[in-house]
């Protein structure tokens, strides 16, 4: 019989629904890196880290708990979504409208649903309206496109490896600055960023 650290996600999700702890340890311990992936973008457009990588990791824990192995998508797949959609829905509690959720949940990456979205009845997915979401996204590109002029090489480069989910540390190592050189760059790409979503405001400060 295989070890349980060796057995596939599926596997473990099995487990899980039998009420394994030992099986939801290990997809946690396997995808918490994915968590702060996620919820980096939403950080680097004023979110509060550690609050939206403990949301994240909510919606991490209802994958693993509500994940169907007879479906097509991949756990991974399936955790991603439900990642975002608790990040997304989060904001929607706060009950902002479109353009000021904008303000709070840029995304830098690829669209939210894509062509291996995963579809299920989850109550939590659900909340993320798609509608909702394409709006923020096709908001936002034409904004980011102006932010991408205003980088640096440095600053394109350390904003690739952040968003790739590499602490200071392991991006101060791999652009050959100290880690407060990281620190410095992101907090740039921050300002950066807030300065196009309040193009009236003064943001250097």
């Amino acid at each position: 019989m295989d070890k349980i650290d060796e057995l596939p996600d599926g596997a473990l999700c099995s487990l899980v629904s039998k009420g394994d702890r030992e099986a939801e340890e290990l997809l946690v311990i396997r995808y918490r890196r994915l968590v702060r992936i996620c919820a980096r973008p939403f950080f680097l457009a004023g979110g509060d880290r550690e609050d939206l990588i403990q949301e994240g990791m909510v919606g991490l824990l209802k994958a693993i708990r509500s994940y169907d192995p007879g479906k097509e998508a991949s756990f991974r797949t399936f955790a991603e979504i439900c990642i975002r959609s608790r990040l997304y829905s989060i904001l929607r509690s706060q009950k902002l409208d479109k353009h000021t959720a904008l303000d709070h949940s840029v995304r830098v990456e690829a669209p939210f649903f894509d062509s291996n979205s995963y579809t299920v009845g989850s109550s939590d997915i659900a909340q993320a309206n798609p509608e909702d979401l394409l709006i923020l996204q096709e908001s936002f590109n034409e904004m980011w496109k102006r932010v991408q002029k205003q980088l640096s090489e440095f600053e394109a480069k350390i904003l690739g490896f952040y968003l790739d989910g590499l602490s200071y540390q392991e991006i101060a190592v791999k652009v050959c600055k100290s880690p407060k050189s990281v620190d410095n760059a992101v907090q740039r790409i921050r300002r950066k960023v807030a300065r196009q979503m309040h193009p009236g405001e003064n943001s250097e400060s």
